[in-house]
């Protein structure tokens, strides 16, 4: 728990906590469960014990806006080639040493968060931008659930998605009211032993795994999963074989697992860049496993990150980087070839917004 600061930024209370003696109130919104004096804010540092409650001090602030393709997320299944509105926070309730966005999740000023718009103004300006998709990304979006579930209402009426890019280390309770809101999801599977959760994120597995199983059973959600391939620490072949098996038996086959490089970064800088051949080697694993869609990340690899129809061969959608080319799916979202129905969300034309990255300003002072 870190020391009572004060600032200035939006505060709202929150319902996910309880009294537990010694003026301490205890969060109840993830696994960690911190037990916080008045003034004490837990691991994530955006929710605070203040006057009595636990309050979101973070509501409606935002370290920026910016529109990017949504195979950034990486989601590859859920309306390919269209836009999102991207936006993070302050703060994480995981604390891995090989964060890729440390300057915002373990940012402990909150004048990282440098603009600003509430629920409305957002959902306004993601549908004028001709956004598909707002997402919760760059830290997790479960520590703001309230400013979140927010959002999520007003975008539907709206009609524009919302989108999660989350390690899902969320407790049952929230989760279903998180979750009931989100369009979409790409949930982190850091790796498959509680050991690298522990010791590399101050976490654990289990729980991650039961938000995947209720993502995927409970939920009309679309759900991807991305892994950080880290050399020695997670990509062993017999780790990737358990995994991968897990998803299929649990979550099924169509899932699509994304399998991305790691560069040293944050606390790991030690350790070297992932080999592109460790990537094809994971893809390799999950899709003799059954996995049906297999992608490679953060390398370019036409193959590893294209879609291919899984009983033909098919290429359904082409992509070079960030880029589509070939689409091979007919308006129903089938193989033009053989007519097998690919597992996402689809237009009957995608949309090519392409490899562009628009920074937006959205506060007006």
């Amino acid at each position: 728990m870190s020391n009572p600061v004060t600032d200035s930024t939006t505060t709202v209370p929150t319902k996910y906590w309880h009294a537990v003696g010694d003026e301490r109130l205890q969060c109840d919104l993830c696994p960690r469960h911190c037990r916080m004096r008045e003034g004490q804010r837990g691991l994530c540092y955006v929710r605070q014990h203040l006057d009595g409650q636990i309050k979101l001090v973070s509501y409606g602030r935002s370290s920026g806006f910016c529109v990017d393709p949504i195979e950034k997320k990486p989601l590859n299944h859920y309306y390919p080639g269209s836009s999102v509105l991207s936006f993070g926070t302050a703060g994480c309730n995981l604390a891995c040493k090989f964060c890729q966005n440390w300057d915002m999740t373990k940012a402990r000023e909150m004048d990282v968060l440098a603009d600003a718009a509430d629920p409305a103004r957002l959902a306004e300006v993601a549908a004028d931008l001709g956004c598909k998709s707002i997402a919760f990304t760059y830290n997790d979006p479960v520590i703001f659930l309230e400013y979140a579930v927010d959002v999520a209402r007003a975008c539907r009426e709206r009609g524009v998605k919302t989108v999660a890019v989350t390690a899902g280390y969320i407790d049952p309770e929230p989760r279903r009211e998180f979750f009931a809101a989100i369009d979409a999801a790409n949930v982190d599977l850091k790796a498959f032993t509680d050991e690298f959760y522990y010791k590399t994120c101050g976490g654990h597995l289990a729980p991650v795994l039961e938000t995947l199983q209720y993502i995927r059973d409970e939920t009309d959600t679309w759900l991807e999963t991305t892994t950080l391939l880290i050399p020695g620490l997670n990509d062993s072949s017999d780790e990737l074989d358990r995994m991968t098996a897990w998803v299929v038996e649990h979550l099924g086959p169509d899932v699509p697992m994304h399998f991305t490089a790691f560069h040293p970064d944050w606390k790991m800088r030690d350790i070297g860049r992932t080999p592109a051949a460790t990537l094809t080697r994971a893809r390799r694993i999950a899709m003799a496993n059954g996995v049906r869609h297999a992608y490679t990340g953060n390398v370019h690899d036409a193959d590893g990150g294209s879609t291919w129809c899984h009983n033909c061969g098919e290429l359904l959608i082409e992509r070079n980087w960030y880029e589509l080319g070939r689409w091979g799916l007919d308006a129903t979202g089938r193989c033009r070839k053989c007519a097998t129905p690919l597992a996402g969300c689809f237009d009957a034309e995608p949309e090519h917004f392409g490899a562009r990255r628009l920074p937006v300003r959205l506060a007006e002072n």
